[in-house]
């Protein structure tokens, strides 16, 4: 009776899956690790896992070591998914200052995974998140900023978040803000930060 050889799979390559599978389940269960070092570790060899975002976006609202925070954000950048960017987002709510603020840096690295979701963040109900989305803008280097921008001080409600908008047009902004800097000072003519942020925008265009 002749020998019948069963089909299998080769040894390496099941080692190799194997692996990798055992390699995002131990990653993913480290950065819930004690040690600060470890979870530092977990969040940066994480960054060959695709699969990771969810798992990092959850550590990253309660991680209180920074540098493990720089990880998990530099690695979280580096996928630049849905999940990462929407982790982000959710970071600009946060009550923890520092967390906001790096959420703020790591959106400027996303340019293009922001710029779709840029404008619902510039409509946000919270006017903070409104005043985030402006500073977000200050390094996205996105060819709608200007209009993004002109759109804030045309229409946000909030002095606050117009104030932050019109400090940035004067970096960014071409002589099509011109009109709309001469509107916004209008609006708030009783308000002296606006008179002079909107006069030295105007003044930076080549406007009088």
């Amino acid at each position: 009776m002749g020998f019948v050889k069963q089909h299998r799979e080769p040894a390496s390559a099941l080692a190799e899956a194997s692996t990798e599978r055992r390699s995002f389940e131990v990653l993913a269960g480290e950065l819930q690790h004690a040690d600060p070092t470890v979870r530092r570790w977990a969040a940066r060899d994480l960054t060959d896992c695709p699969e990771a975002s969810k798992a990092l976006v959850d550590r990253l609202q309660r991680e209180e070591d920074n540098s493990v925070r720089e990880v998990i954000l530099s690695t979280l950048t580096t996928h630049g998914d849905d999940i990462a960017v929407g982790g982000l987002v959710e970071c600009l709510r946060s009550e923890n200052v520092s967390l906001r603020n790096e959420a703020i840096e790591a959106m400027k690295q996303l340019p293009k995974e922001v710029a779709p979701i840029m404008q619902g963040l510039l409509d946000d109900e919270d006017s903070d998140v409104r005043i985030f989305a402006v500073n977000v803008l200050e390094s996205l280097r996105h060819p709608e900023v200007e209009s993004w921008l002109i759109a804030v001080i045309e229409k946000d409600p909030e002095l606050n978040v117009c104030a932050t908008a019109v400090d940035l047009l004067g970096e960014v902004g071409t002589s099509a803000a011109r009109g709309p800097l001469g509107r916004l000072k209008a609006r708030y003519s009783g308000e002296p930060y606006i008179q002079f942020a909107a006069d030295v925008a105007l003044k930076r265009l080549g406007g009088d």
